[in-house]
């Protein structure tokens, strides 16, 4: 296999892991489930293809019949492109009757693809499952093996053709994200198209017992092999700059959760009582764990606040010195069974609203506690550059 070849198969099945994924989460999602399955179609295409190429008999078929059954899931596939535009960009009682519609050419396409291959000289049945070679090789004016190659071609160039028109109109006013993966999208299905119809021009050209140039030829393999990586790469680009975007949050949120950690200890060891789960923690857990860690980041974040408004009466006596030493004699008060003097005050009061803005202000009291850990970064989304001190 080239080295296009196998990024082919790979962009397929890694896309198609996580397709399976987003529809096992909604699996009543209509377009989901269409480019799904039309994912799963391309990667029993590539499969089936490079066991034709191979030699290799497949679930027990010749190679003309294996051949077939690759084209008859790339129609498949086609047909699932069309359902997903359809799907998302119309109701779904008229996407139904839309797909129903658009289900009478592929039922045709099948047909005549079945019947092609069915008449297909007994001795040249191999020699056709081999697709024609850039040189114009191989049985290729014989009707029944042409017109099973020109069912194909014209069919995927019938849906990708639509599935090009739709993206470029989707395109328009959508927000940049989806956008960028969209142009990607136009720019492979635009490679394809043009490689479908250098097929057919050279279906057309060997029918006839012409020869096709082979420059062209081997331009429209590399054009198809090229589109389709760009597709799927625009189909799963959108997804992808999520997945990225919430690693990003889940590296800050740990991130944070780790510079609370001198604040939390000295809270935590005074009010063990404040604890939102007394469940013990892993230290392997706490470091390496993915679907808990915004969990433990939130919760950390009220356990110090709480901790904060308990010991806040405390604070009083120990007049105009930095709130790190106050805490700290606030604490050793508290520990020693001294009166509160006075009632709660506010304590590292936020400068403005929101969350980050109450975790910039206990992560910089923490960060004047104790310190960061060694390789845990000072600065994070949240702008805290690990101030020294607090100004309240």
């Amino acid at each position: 296999m080239t080295t296009l070849h196998v990024l082919h198969g790979a962009a397929t099945y890694t896309l198609l892991v996580l397709m399976l994924g987003r529809l096992a989460r909604a699996p009543h999602n209509l377009p989901l489930r269409a480019i799904t399955v039309m994912i799963a179609c391309w990667a029993a295409s590539f499969t089936l293809g490079r066991a034709v190429a191979g030699g290799i008999a497949a679930i027990g078929l010749d190679p003309i019949e294996t051949r077939l059954a690759q084209h008859l899931v790339q129609i498949l596939g086609g047909y699932c492109l069309i359902a997903f535009y359809l799907c998302s960009a119309l109701d779904a009682p008229v996407a139904r009757r839309q797909a129903i519609r658009q289900a009478v050419p592929l039922a045709a396409a099948a047909v005549l693809m079945t019947v092609a291959a069915a008449l297909i000289p007994a001795g040249l049945r191999d020699a056709a499952a081999v697709l024609p070679s850039a040189d114009g090789a191989g049985p290729v004016g014989v009707p029944a093996i042409a017109l099973l190659y020109l069912t194909v071609n014209g069919y995927l160039l019938y849906a990708f053709s639509a599935a090009l028109l739709w993206t470029r109109r989707y395109a328009v006013g959508a927000d940049p994200r989806l956008r960028r993966g969209l142009a990607l999208t136009s720019v492979g299905l635009a490679g394809v198209v043009v490689a479908l119809a250098i097929f057919i021009a050279a279906n057309l050209v060997r029918w006839t017992g012409g020869t096709m140039p082979r420059t062209l030829v081997m331009v429209g393999i590399l054009a198809v092999l090229c589109g389709l990586v760009l597709f799927l790469a625009g189909m799963a680009y959108p997804a992808v700059g999520m997945r990225l975007a919430a690693l990003r949050i889940w590296w800050q949120h740990r991130a944070l959760y780790r510079r609370l950690c001198p604040l939390w200890t000295l809270l935590h060891r005074e009010f063990p009582e404040d604890t939102l789960n007394r469940m013990p923690i892993s230290r392997w857990r706490d470091t390496f764990g993915l679907a808990g860690v915004h969990r433990r980041y939130y919760r950390r974040v009220i356990e110090c606040r709480d901790g904060l408004v308990r010991v806040s009466p405390y604070l009083a006596p120990f007049g105009e010195l930095p709130l790190a030493r106050r805490l700290r004699g606030a604490l050793a008060a508290h520990a020693a069974g001294v009166p509160a003097p006075t009632r709660a005050i506010p304590v590292a009061v936020p400068r403005g609203e929101g969350l980050d803005a109450d975790v910039r202000e206990l992560v910089a009291l923490s960060d004047a506690l104790g310190g960061t850990q060694k390789g845990v970064p000072r600065s994070t989304g949240l702008g805290v550059t690990g101030s020294t001190e607090p100004s309240r």
